[in-house]
C-alpha cells in the first residue's frame, strides 16, 4: 500500500477554497479490510474525505480523498 500526499493550488470557481489531496494505492495482493481500514483512520483522525475510489482490472485499487487547507491569519498587531 503506497500513500502519496498532493497540494491543490487551484481554487474552486464557487467557493475559492484550496484543497490538499491523498492519493492511496493499493495492490491487488493487499488485504480489502486493511486498505478500508487506512481509508477509516485517515478519515477519522486527519479530518480527509473520500472523493474518488477506482478498481483497475487486474485488481488494484486507488482511493482519492481530500481535506481542506485552512489558512490562519495572524491576529497579533506589528505596530505597538
Amino acid at each position: 500500500m503506497r500513500e502519496q500526499e498532493i497540494t491543490s493550488r487551484l481554487d474552486s470557481l464557487e467557493q475559492r477554497q484550496q484543497w490538499e489531496y491523498l492519493v492511496m494505492t493499493v495492490a491487488p495482493r493487499d488485504s480489502i479490510a486493511e486498505a478500508r481500514r487506512r481509508v477509516v483512520e485517515h478519515a477519522e483522525y486527519g479530518k480527509w474525505e473520500l472523493r474518488r475510489t477506482i478498481l483497475y482490472r487486474g485488481g488494484a485499487r486507488r482511493y482519492w480523498m481530500r481535506r481542506r487547507i485552512i489558512r490562519v491569519q495572524s491576529t497579533l498587531s506589528l505596530t505597538p
